[in-house]
C-alpha cells in the first residue's frame, strides 16, 4: 500500500526545509520534494572552479530567527556562524571609505572626521531603527488576521500586537506609522542629514532597501523593506553580514540534517508537475514528473505563490479569478549574481582586509540608487551598479586555496527582460561591468580573476525555480504586506485551495533568509492537522 504522508512539502529551500522540520519535530509524517539534485535553493554552494567554492545567492544569513536555530537545534546539525564586527564598507571615488561597524559608538566616531552631522546623528538613528524593527519583528511572527471573519485567536494576536506597539512609547508609535509608507531616501535623510557632506552615508545605509526588489530609493513603502531586513537581525540602521562557515550551503545541509533527525524524509531530483486534488477541490497530494503519484493531508509549497497559481494547481479547480490574481502578482526580477574565483587578496582603496570582512557596498549616494533602478525601468543592463560584495574567504579560509580567494557579487539593477540584446549575450558584459565597476575602487582586481559565474534574472528563474528571477518571491511593496501577502485573503498560510499551505518567502513575513514564513506556516499547519 502507497505510503500516505501527513505533509508533503514541495521545494527544499530554506523555508521549505524549516517547514518540513518544524512539522517532523510536531511527529508528522513528512516528505519534502526538490526538483534539483541537492536541497538549499538560494543558499545552495557554487563550484566555481577545482578548491573554490562560493555561496548562493543570498551570501549572508545573520537574518534567520534565532528561534529558528534553538528549536531546530542547528548548531548541533554543524552550523556555525561567523559575524565579523565590521557591517559595511563603502569605497568612495576619492580613494576614501566610509566604514559602519556592529557599535554604533564606534560607527560614528569614525565617521566624524569626514562627516560630522551625520556622525552626530547616527547613534540617535540607529536606536530609532532598533527600536522600529523590535515592533516589526513582533509583526514578522505573527499570522495575519483574517480580515473576513476574525477569531478569538484573531484578536489575541491583535492585542498583543497592540501592546507591542504601545511599548515603543507615543513618539515611536507615530514614527511607526509614519515611516513604514515613506521612501527610503526621505528616511535615511532624516537619520543621518540632508546635507550633501551626508549623502554618501545615506546611499551606503538605503542601499539594503533596494537590493533584490525592483525599486529605487525614491519609492515609496521602500523604507519598510529596510526595516524589515533590520528586523531580522539585531536591529541596526547598518545591517547583518554574519556567514555560514562552509558557505551559505552549509546552513541548508543543516536544516536537511535537522529535518531527517526530526523525521522527515528529503527526495531530490523529484520535481513536482502539479497538485493533485478530489473532486471537492481539496489537495489530496502532489504529482511527479515522472508520473508518480503522492497522497498527503496537506500539501506545502514553498515555490513562490504565482507558480503555486500558475503552474501547480488545476486552473478548473482555482477558477478564474484566483488564476487571473496569481497571474497579476508581481515578480519583476532585478538582481544578477556574478561569483569570482581570486588568485589573490583584491586591496580597495582606503580598506585593510579586516574592514573588508563584511559586506562592501557600491552605492555613493541616494541619486545613484534611483538612477540604477531607472536602467532597470528601461530594460537595460545599468552601467553604474549598487553592488553589494563579499569575500567569504576572509573569515573562512577554507573555500578557497591558500593564498586564494572568493567574491560573491550582487548586482543591482539588471531586467529579466533585455529591451535591446539577449542575456546569453549580454551576460559577458554584466561580468565585464561588475569588474569593471570594482576596479575603481580595487585596482588590478581584473588580474586576479582566474574563474567566473554569472546568474542572471533568467537563470534565477530556470536554476532555483524563482518565478521572473525574484529572489523574494514577490515584490514587497506596501500593497503585498502582512494581511495582503500574497494575496487579500491568502495571507495566512492556508493558500488557495483546502489543504495547500504557502510556506516560501511569497508568504508573511515575505523575503530573506528568516526561516519566518516556514515557521509560521508550520505552525499553522500543524494546528489544522490536530484538528483533522
Amino acid at each position: 500500500m502507497a505510503t500516505r504522508y501527513d505533509a508533503i512539502v514541495v521545494g527544499g529551500g530554506h523555508n521549505g526545509l524549516v517547514a518540513a522540520a518544524y512539522l517532523a519535530k510536531g511527529r508528522r509524517k513528512v516528505l519534502v520534494v526538490e526538483r534539483a539534485d541537492r536541497v538549499g535553493g538560494i543558499l545552495a554552494n557554487v563550484e566555481l572552479a577545482e578548491g573554490f567554492t562560493a555561496p548562493g545567492v543570498a551570501h549572508t544569513v545573520g537574518r534567520l530567527r534565532r528561534s529558528v536555530i534553538a528549536d531546530l537545534k542547528l548548531e548541533q546539525q554543524g552550523l556555525e556562524l561567523l559575524t565579523p564586527e565590521v557591517r559595511v564598507f563603502a569605497p568612495q571615488p576619492d580613494g576614501s571609505g566610509i566604514t559602519f561597524w556592529a557599535d554604533a559608538a564606534k560607527t560614528a566616531d569614525r565617521l566624524r572626521s569626514a562627516f560630522p552631522k551625520a556622525a552626530d546623528r547616527y547613534v540617535a538613528f540607529d536606536k530609532r531603527v532598533r527600536a522600529l524593527a523590535s515592533f516589526l519583528a513582533h509583526v514578522n511572527a505573527a499570522t495575519p488576521p483574517d480580515v473576513q471573519t476574525p477569531s478569538i485567536a484573531d484578536a489575541i494576536t491583535g492585542l498583543k500586537l497592540g501592546k507591542a506597539f504601545k511599548g515603543l512609547g507615543a513618539k515611536a508609535g507615530r514614527e511607526a506609522t509614519r515611516a513604514l509608507p515613506m521612501a527610503v531616501a526621505d528616511f535615511i535623510r532624516e537619520g543621518v542629514g540632508e546635507e550633501p557632506e551626508s549623502d554618501p552615508v545615506a546611499g551606503a545605509l538605503a542601499a539594503r532597501a533596494v537590493l533584490y526588489t525592483a525599486m529605487g530609493s525614491w519609492a515609496a513603502g521602500s523604507a519598510a523593506v529596510l526595516l524589515n531586513d533590520s528586523a531580522g537581525n539585531d536591529g541596526g540602521i547598518a545591517g547583518q553580514s554574519t556567514f555560514a562557515k562552509g558557505g551559505s550551503g552549509a546552513l541548508a545541509d543543516a536544516l536537511a540534517r535537522s529535518a531527517t533527525v526530526f523525521g522527515a524524509e528529503i527526495r531530490t531530483g523529484a520535481e513536482v508537475a502539479s497538485i493533485s486534488t478530489d473532486a471537492g477541490g481539496r489537495a489530496t497530494g502532489v504529482v511527479l514528473a515522472s508520473g508518480e503519484e503522492i497522497s498527503a493531508h496537506a500539501v506545502v509549497t514553498a515555490c513562490d505563490p504565482k507558480q503555486t497559481l500558475t503552474r501547480l494547481i488545476d486552473p478548473v479547480v482555482l477558477g478564474p479569478e484566483l488564476v487571473w490574481r496569481g497571474g497579476n502578482i508581481r515578480t519583476p526580477g532585478a538582481t544578477a549574481k556574478v561569483d569570482l574565483a581570486l588568485a589573490g587578496m583584491p586591496k580597495f582603496n582606503g580598506a585593510d582586509p579586516d574592514q573588508l570582512q563584511g559586506r562592501i557596498v557600491i552605492s555613493l549616494g541616494i541619486d545613484y540608487l534611483e538612477k540604477a533602478a531607472d536602467a532597470w525601468k528601461y530594460g537595460r543592463i545599468c552601467e553604474d551598479p549598487m553592488l553589494e560584495v563579499t569575500i567569504p574567504t576572509l573569515n573562512d579560509p577554507g573555500l578557497a586555496p591558500d593564498g586564494h580567494h572568493v567574491m560573491s557579487v550582487l548586482f543591482q539593477s539588471a531586467p529579466y527582460d533585455l529591451r535591446d540584446g539577449d542575456w546569453e549575450i549580454e551576460e559577458d558584459r554584466l561580468a565585464e561591468i561588475t569588474v569593471k565597476t570594482l576596479e575603481r575602487y580595487a585596482p588590478g582586481l581584473g588580474e586576479l580573476v582566474v574563474a567566473r559565474r554569472v546568474r542572471t534574472p533568467r537563470d534565477l528563474e530556470r536554476e532555483v525555480g524563482l518565478t521572473g528571477g525574484h529572489v523574494y518571491h514577490g515584490e514587497p511593496g506596501l500593497d503585498d504586506f502582512f494581511a495582503w501577502r500574497p494575496l487579500l485573503g491568502h495571507a495566512r498560510y492556508r493558500f488557495a485551495i483546502p489543504g495547500v499551505f504557502l510556506a516560501g518567502s511569497g508568504a508573511h513575513p515575505g523575503g530573506g533568509v528568516t526561516g519566518g514564513p516556514g515557521a509560521n506556516a508550520a505552525r499553522e499547519i500543524l494546528s489544522d492537522l490536530k484538528r483533522s
